[in-house]
């Protein structure tokens, strides 16, 4: 934890929000929500990065977290560089650390990073010099920090900031769900009223993940009364591996109708990290529906990477 946050107690670099004080993931959640007009923009670019060049280091193909984090620096004022392993030096060999270093050389301060193994973000950080800063954007199936903030303060905006009286509920293959690790994380420092977890055996984990959670198989009785449900992508490499016996049943046993979702509190909310496997975790009617706050999370991703990156880097 020492290693994100300096000896003042200041965010220094962004790898996971497993131990995160609460002030400070509230303070990312607050900013966030004043600079959202910017993030959208609804208002003029700020300039606080100007002059600063951001890498988003990228080993893994991504849509939404890559074009918002570009987005973000930019609307921000700084340069961005955008790092893609399938046209790089990496196909020759290079390793993740000599390519930031090279970058590091050349002027970069920030980087977003994505690696498909666990814990590369911090390895980067354990070595970046100083005044340089990393933020993960995903690392195996350790975390995904931005995606968790994103996540609560889409909760936050449609229930209010009390967590406390709120029932949740995560559904799907949280083993292998980075973001499952990174809510549940700030779930639990902000004070969460229940946590509920649903999925097949296979996809659950056996680590000491789910510690002072509610969970079970039965998706129909875990359903009853929640507020949030937060629905996971189905990884379709699952079914290669023989954890899930096929698209149809996981629908039968997992997917979220709206038929399903009366069995929830009159006013639940549905978010979903993306991209939707329509038919398989949804039907296009939950998707879509008034109950949905998927696109909602998409926007408020440029806002939450502004207000990371402003914090770490301005």
């Amino acid at each position: 934890m020492s290693l994100q946050l300096d000896s003042n107690g200041r965010l220094h670099h962004l790898l996971t929000l497993d131990g995160l004080p609460k002030e400070t993931l509230c303070r990312l959640l607050d900013r966030a929500g004043q600079i959202r007009d910017a993030a959208l923009g609804r208002t003029h670019k700020r300039d606080s990065l100007v002059g600063t060049t951001i890498c988003t280091l990228f080993f893994e193909p991504s849509t939404r977290t890559r074009s918002s984090f570009q987005i973000a620096a930019q609307r921000l004022g700084a340069d961005v560089v955008n790092f893609d392993a399938s046209t790089s030096s990496a196909r020759k060999g290079e390793t993740a650390l000599d390519t930031m270093r090279n970058l590091e050389a050349m002027g970069v301060r920030g980087f977003v990073v994505r690696h498909p193994e666990d814990g590369a973000a911090e390895m980067l950080a354990e070595h970046t010099g100083e005044g340089t800063t990393v933020i993960n954007a995903g690392d195996g199936r350790s975390a995904h920090p931005t995606q968790g903030l994103l996540d609560m303060l889409t909760v936050r905006q449609a229930k209010g900031p009390d967590f406390s009286r709120l029932k949740f509920l995560i559904v799907g293959d949280v083993k292998h769900s980075r973001v499952a690790r990174s809510d549940l994380h700030a779930l639990h420092t902000l004070g969460a009223g229940e946590v509920r977890v649903c999925g097949p055996d296979a996809l659950l984990p056996g680590d000491g993940t789910l510690a002072g959670c509610e969970v079970g198989a039965d998706f129909d009785a875990m359903l009853e009364g929640v507020d949030v449900v937060m629905m996971l992508r189905l990884q379709r490499e699952r079914m290669e591996e023989g954890l899930v016996a096929s698209l149809d049943d996981y629908h039968r046993d997992y997917g979220l109708t709206a038929a399903r979702l009366r069995r929830a509190a009159p006013d639940a909310v549905v978010l979903h990290p993306g991209p939707i496997n329509r038919g398989v975790e949804m039907t296009d009617e939950v998707a879509d529906g008034p109950w949905s706050l998927v696109l909602r999370q998409v926007s408020n991703g440029v806002a939450v990477r502004m207000a990371v990156l402003e914090t770490l880097l301005a």
